[in-house]
Order: C-alpha cells, then structure tokens, then sequence
C-alpha cells in the first residue's frame, strides 16, 4: 500500500510540529506498512520514568492521520483524527517504539486505524485504534 517515497514525503511535514519534538520518523516496512518510530527518553517520560500514556497515543495519531492524509486527494481534503484509544500492555523505559499501521477501513469520508506500538526488542507493548474523518478542505 505504501512505498519509501510515501515515507520520505511525511518526513518532510515534521518541522515546527509534535511530529519534530517527539522525533519521530516515519518508514515503509517490508509489508508496506507505514511505520513510525520514535526514541523513548526523558521528552516522552511519566514522572516514574516510563513512556508517557499521551506520548504513545501521540505516536499512533501522528501515524494514523499521516497514513489518511497519504491516501486522499490532498488538494481537496483534510484528515482531522476523531477518535483514539491505547492500551499500554508494557512499560518502556529507554530505546525506542515503533508503531505499526494497519487500515482496517477506507470509506470515503471516515478511515479507521489499527496501530501495533513494538519495543526496540520487538515486543509489543501498546495497542491503539485510530478514526480518522475525511472533511473538504475550505
């Protein structure tokens, strides 16, 4: 579904954004899945010293609602996000997270996200559902 180009493109939105402050990077997987990675470290830390709930749930809007924007007639519409949730299944002290994009629905005015967050040993440590509105542009 998507390419390296498509991730080099999103790269180049991030200046003055959270996408900048959060470092995060976005990257095609082997499956063409539009992935972003993020480093965890003091920035994104709760005050006991682990990922911050709103720092994940950050992560997977800005994958989600890049992966819409990617996918519309840009010329025309807006992606505005409408609905997220997270379920943190695992504490990240350090390294980095990687979230993971799967579009389980396209329509037309209303896509909706299913983004996997991994450690930097892989192991899967949120879960979060992204719904993203497709509005015209004014």
């Amino acid at each position: 579904m998507f390419n390296p180009e498509h991730a080099e493109f999103a790269n180049t939105f991030a200046p003055n954004t959270m996408v900048e402050h959060l470092c995060i990077r976005f990257h095609v997987d082997a499956q063409g899945r539009l992935c972003a990675a993020m480093p965890v470290d003091a920035r994104v830390h709760q005050p006991a010293g682990l990922l911050h709930g709103g720092a994940t749930a950050a992560l997977a809007e800005s994958l989600g609602s890049m992966g819409s924007w990617l996918l519309v007639d840009r010329e025309k519409h807006a992606v505005v996000g409408v609905e997220i949730n997270a379920n943190h299944l695992k504490g990240v002290r350090s390294g980095s997270v990687t979230a993971t994009g799967e579009l389980l629905h396209q329509g037309r005015t209303m896509h909706v996200w299913d983004i996997k967050l991994r450690d930097s040993e892989g192991r899967l440590c949120a879960v979060c559902r992204l719904t993203t509105l497709i509005i015209d542009k004014r």
